[in-house]
This record gives structure tokens, sequence and C-alpha cells, in this order.
């Protein structure tokens, strides 16, 4: 709903992520998701339509890739814009709170790709 403000974690002095109750681990999950991190990663260089993230993110389904943008909209994380035209015209772009994830999400990437060949290979 637009304009609608949504409801927030309630302010404390110290959040635990190892804590079994910690509203972090739901954000972590969402992030360390092989598909939410690398979507957020197609969208660091600007708006794209549904087909060009499928075109970047070889090998998931459209209906996975329509899940993880919709957890990522609902997590405030990115935005969808319907453009009223002929075909019907849908953007989704970063927010800033998804700009600020894609800080660590991106230095977690080069880290693994830089890396990668110290690990065993994988079937």
């Amino acid at each position: 709903m637009a304009g609608t403000a949504r409801p927030r974690v309630p302010a404390q002095d110290h959040f635990d992520a190892y804590a079994a109750n910690c509203p972090c681990r739901s954000v972590l999950d969402l992030l360390a998701d092989k598909w939410s991190a690398l979507a957020l990663g197609a969208l660091e260089s600007g708006p794209l339509r549904f087909g060009a993230i499928r075109t970047r993110l070889e090998g998931i389904s459209p209906k996975v890739l329509t899940a993880v943008l919709r957890r990522l909209e609902d997590s405030e994380l990115v935005t969808r814009t319907v453009y009223p035209s002929v075909p019907l015209h849908v953007e989704y772009a970063l927010t800033d709170l998804g700009r600020d994830a894609c800080v660590p999400l991106m230095a977690l990437r080069s880290w693994v790709e830089e890396n990668i060949e110290r690990f065993p290979a994988r079937a």
C-alpha cells in the first residue's frame, strides 16, 4: 500500500543475531540466500526489468525470481515500479537500504570470486 508506514523493528540497545528470537536472523536469512544476494547485485548498476534480471541471473526460474523479488520488495530493499504502457513496463530498483546492503554483499562476492580456486571443486 503506497503511503502507508510499515511497522519497524523496535529500537533496543543491542541486537544479538545468535539469540533465537533476534529479528536480525530473518534479515540474515534473506541476504544470505544465493538468489537474493545475486538479484541485489544485478540491480547495483541501476533499475532493470524482470527479463533483464533473469538474463543476468543465469539458471534462475521465473517462479523463483518472482518469489525473490517479492521478498526483497517486502523487506524494502527493492522497489517495483509499474509504468502504464502497452505492453506493461515494470522495473525493479534498489532502495537506499538495498544499496547499503550491497556494500557487504559486493565485498563477499568479490572475495569468493578471488578465492574460488582455493575451494574444493563442486559437482
